[in-house]
């Protein structure tokens, strides 16, 4: 307790009541008890005085505790406020830097937009010189392929006489002349439908029937009757008795066709000659040999009227296709038009490689200037 504190403890208590000039007293037993009252009002006093005292200690401490506990907060406050603030600032740099960062992301796009158009206008300027009405490389591209293809078309059937193959081959040309973007070739696609018109007519025959024909005759081989081998009796047959006994042991007489005798003995021998014979006439039709293809189906139709039963409905129905047949012609000439496309488009080609001029030299592309600080 500071001595401020004492004075003021002391300061509050009541003076002490002066006490009147006594008179003299008469008596010494009331002066004692009156002193004895007084000292108990002294010590009263001084209790009340100590006790006041001590409340007034305990409210000051209290006080200056309550006091600093508000104090720390503040200091705890003050130390929130300032980290608060770091990092306001950390955060502040960070959105500079980012700025920073973001303004040069945005000089190199613009670098590289500047770039895109000027790429833009140098393809807008190559595209216009491919509109321009010459031959481009994609024209000569394609006027090759047809080229090709049109001489793959007369020739092949130059070699096998197939429509077919030779068809597919003009029609994949047409569709090449019909990508070009020069329209004078127009007129090259129109030889073209005319060429395809006169193969197709010559497609009527095909070689696929022929073949089914040809297999069906074979497989029906094993149904066919065979001709029956009379003999002459021996009634009919000159001689004495001793041949005509001896004759139904050994026969002795000319052989001109040693194969037909062959194959009327042995049904299955005359089978397979037959077979053998249709067998060819398959192969000269896989080849387009005219020349084969009549030898064998004139061979088959031999063989068949000389060793099977002529009277049979399946050998006459036989007949009747091996002759329907040998009227098939497999190999027709080539028509009058064939290869006038191939003709006309390389003339055109010729005259125009003579009147294109020469072609300009491509720009060549300037780079945008890069911003300062970027590689």
């Amino acid at each position: 307790m500071s001595e401020n504190d004492a004075a003021d403890s002391f300061s509050a208590l009541p003076p002490p009541a002066e006490s009147p000039l006594a008179p003299t007293p008469v008596r010494r037993r009331g002066a004692g008890g009156f002193g004895w009252l007084l000292l108990v009002l002294i010590l009263a006093a001084a209790g009340y005085g100590y006790w006041r005292l001590q409340n007034i200690e305990q409210g000051h401490e209290a006080t200056v505790q309550t006091e600093a506990s508000a104090a720390q907060k503040l200091r705890d406050e003050v130390e929130a406020l300032r980290r608060s603030a770091d990092a306001s600032k950390n955060e502040a740099q960070t959105l500079r830097t980012r700025l920073d960062d973001t303004a040069k992301v945005n000089e190199s796009l613009r670098a590289q937009v500047l770039g895109l158009s000027e790429r833009a206008r140098l393809s807008e300027d190559a595209i216009a010189n491919l509109a321009e009405k010459r031959l481009s490389g994609h024209d000569a591209f394609l006027l090759d392929e047809a080229e090709l293809l049109l001489v793959l078309a007369q020739e092949r059937y130059a070699l096998f006489a197939d429509p077919a193959p030779s068809l597919a081959a003009y029609r994949l040309a047409d569709a090449a002349l019909a990508q070009a973007n020069d329209a004078a070739f127009a007129s090259v696609r129109q030889s073209i439908q005319a060429e395809v018109a006169a193969l197709g007519a010559l497609e009527t025959n095909s070689p696929s029937m022929a073949q089914q024909s040809l297999a069906q005759l074979r497989d029906s081989l094993a149904q066919l009757p065979s001709r029956q081998n009379n003999e002459e009796s021996d009634k009919a047959q000159p001689g004495s008795r001793f041949a005509r006994i001896f004759g139904q042991f050994i026969r002795i007489r000319r052989d001109d066709d040693a194969g037909g005798r062959f194959g009327r003995n042995d049904p299955l021998l005359a089978r397979a000659l037959l077979d053998a014979s249709l067998r060819g006439a398959q192969g000269a039709l896989l080849i387009r040999d005219a020349s084969r293809w009549q030898q064998a189906l004139t061979t088959a139709r031999a063989q068949l009227a000389h060793d099977f039963d002529g009277a049979a409905p399946d050998v006459t129905k036989a007949q009747a296709a091996l002759d329907a047949l040998a009227k098939t012609a497999i190999a027709p000439p080539a028509p009058n038009v064939l290869g006038a496309a191939l003709r006309e488009l390389r003339n055109l080609r010729t005259t125009h490689s003579l009147q294109a001029p020469p072609a300009p030299e491509p720009a060549k592309p300037t780079l945008p200037a890069q911003p300062k600080g970027q590689s």
